[in-house]
């Protein structure tokens, strides 16, 4: 045998030259797409059919079916697309991600591209350099395109001939003799190669170059490309293991959908690949069987290979378009929403990592900033409820607001981090970068909004520990603040979703100004109140305390409805100095 370890290396290395040509073909198609895979998304939200068509398209975009499935999971996650939605994304990558197969095929045995493929890099390397990012995205595409044939030529230079290395191929036909077995043992051989390669294109290159070289026949093909199938769903799932149980319903449907697949193709592989052989000789009646072991057939059945490829996967979503809805309920039944707990901190839009487009990323912390504003909202019911439910609940409530305050503590970080990595991303464009910013300061005042409830319920729990509690009239004017704070919080919280032009600012400012308006009313009240003795001047100072931390919210709340618009932000500096002592109050703060 003249195949060395040496020899060896050097198909792995020609493998990873093909990967790397992949990537870089497939994040270059991206950026030049750009701000389109969001119009693309859009798609999906109509029907199952226009799904199909979007996971379809968006497969053509990335050359990875992979990329789109584990953007579909992280949509899902991220609230951007239902879990029913995302299963006709699902179908669509899979005919999509037939596309490579025939690009391969063509150009890869049918034509010699590797000239071609170096005069490419040649054209285009000089545009890496240009100021214009288009020109240099749409140079980074064609330079992965070249060495992506690069590599597949080196790969067929690297596979062993089998002239000279029978005793290779007198092992592996020993695999490959055993009838329906060998093909049950193919399929997971294929699903296997592309958990290994992590990319499906690769595994299939692999199998159509192992066919072309004669290491296999026709069927043992198929069932490897049939395995590459069940093999594409294992990073998704992966991908959804971090995420909601929506994300995990859509990456386990795309596992059993592919799988349902395989089973019925097994069923009726043998009738079906000789109805590939004869769609193949009626377009080239000259040309020999796809099942012949004469050389001069090898060209034709990586065509028939592709064609398998794509015929399958359009066949299987043919077939089982109307059994989704079955598909979905076994999802369901599975993966079970079981809830949770509103106080557990967990990020539920971007645990799964930067989408492919800096705006993607964007839309997954709006959405995480949006949870973030409920949050905020639950700390208002929280000291409300402290103020107004019956005694033996303030214990509980005094435990909810330190808790949610610590998980606002913890959304700002994670939140701010996750915006620092889309940031120093190079495509990033300037108006997103605005977006950032402003982005970076909404969850700046939400936290300092948070610690301020928090202080107001430590403020409430040592009056109630010295029995210096309001009496009912303050109480009861208390509670017309805290309504004008919450109509403030509903408009914020749809101003954080509303794109920057749509953003009310007049709803904002006027619920701004009806803060201020009740705090001056109040104030006047409460020093009447104190003139007459109606109570301490220590239960006063508690009550003007909660009235003026209230109308900081306030002052907070419309900074994020601006920065939400777009707008300059209207933080004094004796506001600031003013936050800075309230949170030096809070115990063990570092602040």
């Amino acid at each position: 045998m003249s195949y060395s370890f040496f020899d060896f290396l050097q198909l792995v290395g020609a493998l990873g030259i093909f990967i790397f040509g992949m990537k870089v073909f497939c994040d270059g198609l991206q950026k030049v797409a750009g701000s389109k895979l969001r119009s693309i998304l859009k798609g999906m939200t109509r029907n199952r059919f226009t799904g199909i068509l979007t996971g379809f398209g968006t497969t053509a975009i990335t050359q990875s079916s992979t990329t789109t499935t584990v953007m579909v999971v992280s949509f899902v996650n991220a609230g951007l697309l239902t879990f029913v939605e995302s299963t006709g994304v699902i179908m669509g990558a899979n005919i999509g991600t037939t596309i490579t197969a025939w690009m391969v095929a063509v150009f890869g045995f049918k034509f010699q591209i590797t000239p071609i493929a170096i005069s490419l890099i040649g054209i285009f390397f000089p545009f890496l350099f240009v100021s214009n990012l288009k020109l240099r995205n749409i140079a980074e595409a064609m330079i992965g395109f070249g060495i992506l044939f690069i590599g597949l030529e080196f790969i067929k230079d690297g596979v062993p001939n089998i002239d000279e290395n029978p005793e290779i191929f007198a092992y592996l036909d020993s695999f490959t003799d055993m009838g329906y077995m060998s093909l049950l043992l193919f399929v997971l051989v294929g699903t296997v190669l592309t958990l290994l390669t992590q990319s499906s294109s690769a595994a299939t290159a692999i199998t159509l170059v192992m066919l072309f070289q004669g290491w296999i026949n026709f069927p043992i093909a198929a069932a490897m490309i049939l395995g590459e199938n069940i093999g594409t769903t294992v990073t998704a799932n992966i991908a959804a293991l971090i995420g909601n149980v929506h994300a995990k319903r859509a990456a386990r449907f795309h596992f059993f959908f592919n799988v349902a697949g395989v089973l019925w193709m097994l069923i009726v592989i043998y009738p079906f690949l000789n109805g590939i052989d004869a769609v193949m000789q009626w377009f080239s009646p000259d040309s020999l069987s796809i099942f012949s072991d004469d050389p001069a057939a090898r060209p034709n059945a990586t065509l028939a290979l592709s064609l398998f490829h794509t015929s399958f996967n359009i066949l299987n979503v043919v077939f089982l378009f109307a059994f989704v809805p079955m598909l979905i309920r076994l999802v369901e039944r599975i993966q079970p929403d079981k809830g949770g707990s509103d106080d557990r901190f967990e990020l539920k839009y971007i645990n799964i990592g930067l989408m492919s487009s800096s705006e993607l990323s964007i839309e997954q912390a709006k959405k995480e900033i949006s949870l973030f504003a409920k949050m905020i909202e639950k700390m208002h019911y929280g000291f409300t409820g402290l103020l107004y439910k019956k005694h033996e609940k303030r214990r509980k409530f005094l435990k909810k607001l330190e808790k949610r305050e610590d998980i606002t503590d913890q959304l700002e970080v994670e939140i701010a981090e996750y915006l620092v990595q889309i940031s120093e991303n190079t495509n990033v464009s300037s108006h997103s970068i605005r977006k950032i910013r402003n982005m970076q300061s909404i969850i700046n005042d939400l936290e300092r909004i948070g610690d301020i409830y928090y202080q107001m319920s430590k403020t409430y729990e040592r009056a109630m520990d010295a029995d210096e509690l309001l009496p009912a009239e303050a109480l009861e004017e208390l509670r017309e603040m805290l309504d004008a704070v919450h109509d403030a919080i509903i408009i914020m919280k749809d101003n954080i979703l509303a794109h920057t032009h749509e953003v009310d600012l007049d709803a904002a400012i006027k619920a701004e100004n009806h803060i201020n308006d009740v705090r001056d009313r109040l104030r006047e009240a409460h020093y009447a109140r104190l003139e007459l003795g109606t109570y301490s001047v220590r239960v006063g100072i508690i009550y003007l305390d909660y009235l003026n931390r209230l109308e900081k919210i306030g002052d907070h709340i419309i900074n994020v409805s601006e920065a939400a618009g777009g707008k300059k932000f209207r933080v004094s500096k004796l506001h600031q100095e003013h936050d800075d002592i309230l949170i030096a109050d809070r115990p063990g703060s570092g602040k």
